[in-house]
């Protein structure tokens, strides 16, 4: 089809995505000026939606809503009226015309008809819906829809943003950032009530994985404790009558089969906790799947994520019959997340299939598809990242976070940046009732890595509880540091850090620090390794590997699945331990750098994993049991049952270290069997990174500050 052409006084570039006027250009959405170069090569005629979805969506189940949204977007590039349709014309029960004069480059020739679909598309309406009035200019200039974010205080700084097909109104402006949470607590998961008059929240208290839910008054500032004790709890969600609250809670498994932790539905009267703290009630428990992210739906149901071995499906509880039935999910497709609108009462799931394609799937709660369309990663975000999005008051867009920019993802799997990069992390959008205010989550991560002295217990004393750790903080800065490994015949140091403002690679002399790598902005690192002749690094980066040479040279290794966690690396084998998505699974693989080829290990993932020097491999598994490669089969390490937790271990030579979730230090001879308990260690401690002999480096937690914030949105 041809790529550059004029609509009237409108120059068209469908390779750039641009529509020029008088030197104003402004960029579509690459379906709209599809669905015009489709109208342009039958200028004047009438064309159905059943042949314009069928030309332009081709193999892609959509909704007539798809086509028109289209529309909207083409009339305000073209200054256009929904009434007076000087561009684009709709023809009632028969389609659109394209009114305006087109001129063709002269190389070039149009399509023939006999090309355009004659088939019936399937539809979900009869009509054309009539679309939004928007208010034309004497000039036909392009019509720009720009939404200004101001944010006070000086905390966030958030960029102009621009909805190209927001119909109902062409400016809005955030007034104001209002920190709601403000304490010296970590304060997460905020949800507005459905009057809008109150957030509820999660505080959690030192070991960061319990908390309490609260709730606070927007208007009067009170804050309420709603449960009685500390416990994982996970996000919650009203019912439709805001009188009850719905969450999933975490508890360990008294006889532990498939999986360490015990998921309960939990219910929890609102009203009655605004006047004292209650305890929930379990109204449902699954002890061999997992369940997350409850919503309330109409009717009665609510929509949860249950995860069956390795695939997550979407589900609809009845709290009456208490029965449940799968809303969707099959062996072709895992779903990573979901989202509810009370209003369009729809589901927007974004889903993973076999071949490795991210889809936006719109779902009734009944399971019915509406439309299933390919999301389009723009640049800023890296291809491998999954994203969460909410829905929004913007027509038929939901809004998400990948940490320093905000996006919009259309309901034909569009991403359009809606603002600049922040000053500093703000997510998990979540807007008002009224659509006029939008909570999130803004804050940050102190942690710094400390070297550790290992020494041994005192005598008569096997528990080793009487030895005091002695640290020595090597690397600091108000943001995250981590991974911390020793060089490998030698007295540097590298680690991972945010320091600059995006997760990257440094090398410390012991003096002074540098930034070897150079990731684009929200990086994040899930691995770092030192070669064994310490003159380079492999890291996994948004879940691709790259290997960072001390001289400066990088090297990219293109596999084709996401590498989602680097454990460990021999780099004169070219051989790599790491967890990898295939065919929309994650399991533990190895993977052959040499080649760019990989061998499954485990058809699920591990939680950790090492090498040791004879080439067998140590890993836990996902009830942190400690098995060990070599032989027929895996042999279970019988003496560290209960020692395993989420804090690592490290091998140096034949010895294990690890921290059980007593946070008790501990070390095993693999050759000698042997067991030792060295001390306790602070409930700061986030990671054991490294050993050598008789030293360890550790990442400590410092602070973490999470708290919620409001953005008050005028029109």
């Amino acid at each position: 089809m041809q790529q550059q052409y004029w609509v009237g006084d409108f120059y068209i570039d469908v390779s750039r995505n641009q529509i020029t006027y008088q030197q104003h250009t402004q960029t579509l959405a690459p379906k709209a000026l599809a669905v015009l170069s489709v109208l342009a090569q039958y200028q004047g005629e009438v064309l159905s939606q059943d042949k314009l979805l069928d030309a332009v969506w081709q193999d892609v189940i959509v909704s007539p809503n798809t086509l028109q949204r289209s529309i909207v977007q083409l009339r305000k590039a073209f200054g256009d009226d929904g009434r007076e349709q000087v561009f684009i014309k709709t023809h009632a029960k028969q389609g659109y015309s394209l009114e305006a004069k087109v001129r063709w480059d002269d190389k070039s020739t149009a399509i023939p008809k006999s090309t355009l679909p004659s088939h019936s598309h399937e539809q979900t309406e009869q009509t054309t819906a009539s679309e939004l009035p928007v208010t034309p200019t004497k000039s036909r200039r392009p019509f720009w829809y720009t939404i200004s974010l101001t944010i006070l205080g000086g905390v966030i700084a958030i960029g102009a943003m621009t909805l190209l097909d927001q119909p109902k109104s062409d400016t809005f402006h955030v007034e104001k950032l209002t920190a709601l949470t403000a304490t010296d607590n970590r304060e997460n998961a905020g949800i507005y009530s459905p009057d809008g008059d109150y957030v509820v929240f999660h505080r959690y208290e030192d070991r960061l994985c319990i908390n309490n839910l609260w709730a606070k008054h927007t208007q009067t500032q009170a804050e309420f404790q709603l449960t009685q004790a500390l416990n994982s709890n996970g996000t919650h969600t009203f019912s439709e009558d805001g009188k009850t609250l719905y969450f999933v809670q975490e508890q360990d498994c008294r006889q532990p089969i498939t999986q360490k932790q015990c998921y309960q539905l939990m219910r929890l009267d609102f009203a009655k906790s605004l006047t004292s703290p209650q305890q929930p009630t379990s109204i449902m428990e699954c002890k061999n799947s997992r369940l997350r992210s409850p919503s309330w739906m109409h009717g009665g149901h609510l929509a949860l994520l249950q995860q069956h071995q390795a695939r997550w499906a979407l589900i609809r509880y009845t709290i009456d019959s208490k029965e449940s039935l799968v809303i969707f999910g099959s062996e072709n497709d895992n779903v990573i997340s979901y989202a509810y609108s009370a209003k369009e009462n729809l589901l927007a799931l974004t889903t993973l299939n076999t071949a490795g394609q991210y889809h936006l799937q719109l779902v009734t709660p009944e399971g019915e598809v509406r439309s299933k369309v390919a999301i389009q990663y723009p640049q800023e975000i890296a291809k491998y990242r999954f994203i969460y999005p909410s829905f929004s008051p913007f027509d038929e867009k939901l809004v998400f976070s990948t940490g320093r920019q905000l996006f919009t993802l259309a309901y034909d799997g569009i991403i359009n940046k809606v603002s600049l990069p922040l000053d500093e992390p703000m997510g998990s959008p979540s807007f008002h009732p009224d659509g006029d205010r939008m909570l999130v989550i803004k804050g940050f991560y102190d942690r710094d890595i400390a070297l550790l002295t290992l020494s041994e217990p005192k005598a008569g004393d096997t528990q080793g509880h009487a030895n005091q750790p002695k640290f020595d903080i090597i690397e600091r800065s108000i943001s995250s540091e981590g991974s911390a490994l020793f060089q490998p015949n030698g007295t540097k140091l590298a680690f991972r850090s945010q320091r600059s403002g995006i997760d990257q690679v440094w090398i410390s002399d012991g003096t002074t620090s540098q930034q070897l790598s150079n990731f684009a902005m929200d990086s994040y690192i899930d691995g770092l390794v030192w070669a064994q002749n310490g003159q380079s690094l492999l890291t996994s980066s948004s879940k691709e590997l790259t290997q960072l040479s001390l001289g400066g040279n990088h090297l990219h290794f293109p596999y084709t699945v996401p590498i989602e966690q680097l454990f460990d690396w021999d780099s004169e084998q070219q051989t790599a331990l790491a967890n990898i998505r295939v065919a929309g699974l994650l399991k533990f693989a190895q993977l052959n750098l040499s080649d760019l080829t990989f061998t499954i290990l485990r058809d699920t993932p591990v939680n950790w994993a090492q090498r040791t020097e004879n080439g067998h491999v140590v890993y836990t598994d996902q009830l942190d049991r400690f098995w060990q490669t070599g032989g027929v089969e895996d042999t279970l390490i019988e003496a560290l049952i209960d020692q395993g937790s989420d804090k690592r271990f490290m091998l140096d030579n034949y010895v294990l270290y690890g921290v059980n979730e007593q946070f008790e230090l501990w070390r095993y001879h693999l050759e000698q069997q042997q067991f030792t308990k060295l001390m306790k260690l602070p409930k700061t401690l986030d990671y054991l990174t490294d050993v050598r002999g008789s030293t360890a480096l550790v990442s400590l937690r410092i602070n973490a500050k999470k708290e919620l914030a409001e953005l008050t949105i005028s029109q």
